[in-house]
């Protein structure tokens, strides 16, 4: 069983920085580094949206509502991957989390709030 914890979340305000955490644990060993990986989010009242994801061989793809202010990034010797949230809007709102990509996904984590003030 894979388990997902996200964290870094917070209140900040229009145009300001976040960097969320996500760890994935698992007490058998998986071999973290070849699946991909992604954040998505998920605002009220709305459906859980795609933001980021990142290869095996770190290639990374954004959707065009985050390019030029987030990054994604990941460290495969600690199993965890990153987003690095900048020039945050206030529609950037939502629970954040993480799982991998493809046609199958981890049970997902409970997500990390971020909250961004106008």
């Amino acid at each position: 069983q894979v388990q997902l914890v996200e964290s870094g979340g917070g209140l900040v305000q229009a145009g300001g920085s976040l960097r969320l955490s996500c760890t994935v644990s698992t007490a058998s060993r998986i071999w973290f580094s070849f699946y991909a990986m992604g954040w998505y989010r998920q605002a009220p009242g709305k459906q859980r949206e795609l933001v980021a994801d990142i290869t095996d061989d770190s290639s990374i793809h954004y959707e065009d509502y985050v390019k030029g202010r987030f990054t994604i990034s990941r460290d495969n010797a600690k199993n965890m991957v990153y987003l690095q949230m900048n020039s945050l809007k206030p529609e950037d709102t939502a629970v954040y989390y993480c799982n991998r990509r493809g046609s199958s996904t981890w049970p997902w984590g409970q997500g990390t709030q971020v909250t961004v003030s106008s």
